[in-house]
């Protein structure tokens, strides 16, 4: 249409006095200017090291949660800082009683540490729980299914919830739960729990950074028989079955006995403490004070064998060889070199043409030739 047909149209002649044809609007900004100042304005100041330690030495849960944020993250530069706020909060942990708890999926893990939490944070402790949480496939996030079930202890002011995403990774994850515990306890909590995804390889790595280790059960499930399988039973300081209300009661105290049964076939652990098995209901609060008492108890126990002190030693000493072995992976897959020969590798050993075994000594001869080349 020509300029003046557009001008001459006949719905904008005198006669059609009812009829206009509107220019239209301009389209909006993509981004509404006020909230994009206003986003400017509150842009995230970049704090220091000091300001870091400081506010987590005052209990600043903003800056414990960005501290943690920044333990997480997988940047360099965030991680350098990282480390350094670590060190400098070493000197203040150590002071809490760490508390691992575990069990099958659908055992009430998250209903338990709600119940258990509130229990602890209403005898005037301070608590911190660290929650291993299964990761989104797609952004590789924390789905945060455990903080949205516990909605009481999430508004507790005595308490702190910090989900950390697994993402695939459950020894990269155990050690950040770690340092997070370090930062926890510096900014004055003195009761850590840390729950586990479920029972599976996270147990050994989150037993190897707890004095208690908590296993929750459930009755009727059909895994009694299966709890005399060693490997989560020998870890297991005390064993909770969960869910002890209404009908299932009786199926509770059954299974405790079964239980009960099977730790006598165990040898005895080498802090001296014999294991017991409670029962208790999360909906009911009921059996979370027994619960509670017992680690107070083995604490207790402990403390007057040497066994606490040495434990927490041996744990030190076990990270120590895990972030060495952690770092060695980390400079191998980063190494520019390493990174244009995988491919090539990787296409040898799919087709036949080369061993999986061959390939991975090659890659290992180029990192360490480079390596010395550099030295």
């Amino acid at each position: 249409m020509t300029d003046k047909n557009k001008r001459d149209h006949i719905e904008n002649a005198p006669d059609y006095k009812a009829l206009k044809v509107n220019k239209g609007i301009s389209k909006p900004p993509s981004i509404n200017p006020r909230i994009a100042d206003r986003l400017i304005k509150n842009k995230r100041k970049k704090h220091s090291v000091e300001d870091y330690v400081q506010g987590i030495l005052d209990g600043n849960i903003g800056m414990l949660s960005q501290a943690i944020t920044l333990i997480e993250s997988s940047k360099h530069e965030h991680q350098s800082v990282a480390q350094e706020i670590i060190e400098r909060c070493l000197p203040y942990s150590g002071k809490s009683v760490r508390i691992g708890v575990t069990g099958v999926p659908g055992a009430g893990k998250s209903t338990f540490i709600e119940a258990f939490g509130k229990h602890v944070t209403g005898h005037g402790h301070k608590l911190a729980v660290l929650a291993i949480d299964p990761s989104s496939e797609r952004s590789k996030g924390s789905i945060l299914g455990d903080k949205t079930r516990m909605e009481e202890l999430a508004v507790d002011p005595k308490a702190y919830i910090r989900p950390s995403p697994s993402a695939g990774s459950l020894g990269g994850v155990a050690r950040k739960t770690r340092e997070s515990l370090i930062l926890c306890e510096a900014a004055g909590f003195d009761t850590i729990l840390i729950e586990t995804v479920g029972v599976g390889q996270s147990e050994t790595a989150v037993h190897s950074m707890v004095d208690f280790f908590l296993l929750i059960k459930i009755a009727g499930a059909g895994d009694e028989l299966q709890g005399i399988k060693r490997g989560i039973m020998e870890m297991a300081d005390a064993i909770s079955i969960n869910k002890a209300d209404g009908n299932n009661i009786h199926k509770a105290q059954l299974a405790r006995v079964q239980f009960e049964n099977a730790l006598h076939l165990f040898p005895q652990s080498p802090s001296g403490w014999i294991p017991k098995v409670l029962t208790c209901s999360s909906i009911e609060k009921t059996g979370i004070d027994e619960i509670w008492d017992n680690i107070m108890e083995y604490c207790s126990h402990t403390q007057q064998n040497g066994y606490f002190d040495q434990r927490r030693s041996e744990q030190a000493k076990y990270w120590m060889y895990e972030t060495i072995n952690e770092q060695l992976r980390d400079r191998f897959y980063h190494l520019e070199l390493i990174k244009g020969q995988i491919p090539d590798f990787e296409k040898k050993v799919l087709n036949d043409e080369m061993s999986s075994f061959v390939a991975a000594h090659k890659l290992l001869d180029a990192y360490f030739s480079d390596v010395k080349n550099q030295e």
